[in-house]
């Protein structure tokens, strides 16, 4: 490719980003906005007014919780159903039920579910919130640990039974800590979704917000505030924190 070729692929790749993360530049400039706009230079004081507010304080307890705990179950089913779709029969129509749930729009997901937990007798409550969002995060660690699966060499694993191995002792000391990156890599992008997902939590919440429940009730009675922006801006940053930090550890250990 020319030069004239290869200034046309930059262009258009900056193009791309520009378009990716522009939306994502006003919150973190109005968030440290001073409240008078005579006031020159920059302030913290919305992000230390965040920490004041006892409502935001529980729902960020409730998000950590429960995103922790959707982490962990779902990289663990994540794990068991690639498992599943890799030995049994039919791979391609169970991995088709494990994504068509990703094709069903949220608002409908979530509110079948509540109106399942309804009938099961199951109330509004942290435990309906962690079900739904590992409903929701499932199929995308799925497909995570998959595409690592893919690259492990089933040789290892005839190597090993004919060693003497059962099949338990050969997945946990030879296979394990070969797709160990692609468990990682499901259980940090379930945090990451579980930290962003809103529409679905709302319809089964109850009296617990979290965080992303929290900034959209907010909005829709007070509208935008720079403490909503400061809110934000931290939510933006922590996620990108984590897909970096998720980055960086592969590209080490690789």
């Amino acid at each position: 490719m020319n030069v004239r070729g290869n200034g046309l692929m930059w262009a258009l790749t900056a193009a791309v980003l520009v378009f990716l993360y522009l939306p994502l530049l006003p919150p973190l400039i109005f968030s440290v906005e001073p409240a008078d706009p005579q006031q020159a230079g920059w302030t913290w004081r919305w992000y230390i007014e965040l920490w004041s507010n006892p409502l935001l304080v529980s729902a960020l307890r409730t998000t950590v919780l429960v995103g922790a705990v959707v982490a962990v179950v779902t990289a663990i089913l994540g794990l068991l159903a690639a498992l599943a779709i890799r030995e049994l029969g039919l791979p391609r129509l169970m991995l088709l039920l494990m994504l068509v749930p990703l094709f069903i729009p949220g608002i409908s997901m979530g509110l079948a579910t509540a109106f399942l937990f309804r009938l099961i007798g199951l109330p509004p409550s942290l435990p309906a919130i962690i079900i739904v969002q590992v409903l929701w995060a499932l199929p995308f660690a799925t497909l995570v640990i998959l595409t690592v699966m893919s690259t492990f060499d089933p040789v290892y694993l005839e190597a090993a039974y004919m060693s003497g191995a059962n099949r338990w002792r050969a997945f946990r000391e030879i296979e394990l800590p070969l797709i160990a990156p692609g468990i990682s890599g499901a259980l940090t992008f379930s945090l990451i979704l579980s930290f962003n997902e809103t529409v679905r939590t709302s319809a089964v919440q109850g009296p617990y917000n979290t965080v992303q429940t929290y900034i959209w009730s907010t909005y829709k009675q007070v509208g935008l505030s720079p403490t909503l922006f400061a809110l934000m801006s931290l939510i933006i940053l922590s996620t990108l924190a984590l897909a970096f930090g998720y980055l960086t550890l592969r590209r080490r250990g690789s």
